[in-house]
């Protein structure tokens, strides 16, 4: 990759997390639903991803 580009990156994501701005992601420990699990604590699940529930939606592709 180019060394230029990798150092752009690197200091602009830098600049990001300096001001504040930068999000950890939570990793989600369990199966997808209401409710989940993430850093060993069950927690209600408000994900705006709502396409996630088709996953329990039998041949969701097939209609």
């Amino acid at each position: 990759m180019n060394k230029a580009l990798v150092q752009r990156i690197a200091t602009e994501l830098e600049e990001i997390k300096t001001a504040g701005l930068f999000k950890n992601e939570r990793i989600i420990t369990s199966e997808q639903g209401p409710e989940i699990t993430v850093n060993g604590s069950t927690v209600l699940n408000f994900c705006a991803n709502n396409y996630l529930h088709r996953i329990y939606i039998k041949n969701w592709n097939k209609r």
